[in-house]
Formats: structure tokens, sequence, C-alpha cells
């Protein structure tokens, strides 16, 4: 296949994968925050999990909309990587580190994605870029 083949899109994909980032970390927040939709494993909530939610539901939106979002998707990668080193590489299960395991996978994914996020940009459908060009 010609390597080619999607380089015209490249920034077009690129702000679909910060509006889809986004979106499954807001409804990440929104479950947490407004119990909806009603999840079991979300039911009562230590205060570490109501701030989660609340970085997901903020940043989640930012990110969706492409405001502050290399600030945002940073912060979002460091809670990614914080809710896998607290909630699930000690959960039990042999062995603990693997994330097949211990249910961690969306934790280390959302983690990195955020950190390409960060370090790549919104991409030009995003209000970042539309205040860039004003300016």
């Amino acid at each position: 296949m010609n390597d080619k083949f999607l380089d015209a899109w490249r920034p077009q994909i690129l702000s679909l994968f910060r509006i889809v980032t986004g979106l499954l970390l807001f409804q990440y927040g929104v479950a947490k925050i407004f119990k909806f939709p009603v999840l079991p494993y979300f039911a009562n909530l230590p205060p570490l999990i109501i701030t989660a939610g609340t970085l997901e539901l903020v940043l989640g939106a930012l990110l969706m909309v492409g405001l502050f979002s290399r600030l945002s998707a940073f912060i979002l990668s460091g809670q990614m990587a914080f809710a896998y080193f607290i909630g699930h590489m000690f959960k039990t299960g042999t062995p603990v580190w693997l994330p097949l395991n211990n249910g961690g996978t969306p934790a280390i994914l959302f983690c990195f994605a955020c950190l390409y996020l960060a370090a790549a940009g919104p991409g030009p459908l995003s209000l970042d870029a539309m205040m860039r060009r004003k300016s």
C-alpha cells in the first residue's frame, strides 16, 4: 500500500482521534459523577475516584472541543498513569502486573493516547486552532 494514502487527511484524523479520546474519557466522568448510566462498580465511590471523575468530565470535555488541549491531555495522561498504578497494578491475580489480569488496559491506552495528544496538539478542528487563526 502506498505510504502516502492518508497523508492528506492526517491533520483531520488527529482531530478525530482527540475528539473520540475526549468523548470516551468524558463518558467515564459522567458515569462517576452523575451515575449515568447506572453501573454497579461506580455505586459507592471514594473521594479519590470522585476527583478522577471530575477530571475526566471537565478535561474530557475540553479535549472534545479542543480547548487547552495539550494541557488537558497532559494532565489526563498523568491521571491515567496514576489510575493504573494505584487502581490496577496491585490487584490480586497472577501475575498482577499483567494488564489483562488486572483490568488496566484502558488506563494504559488512555495514558499513552493522551500523552500523544499532549505532544502532537489538537489538530486543525479545534477551538485552540480557531483561536490561533484569529490572532
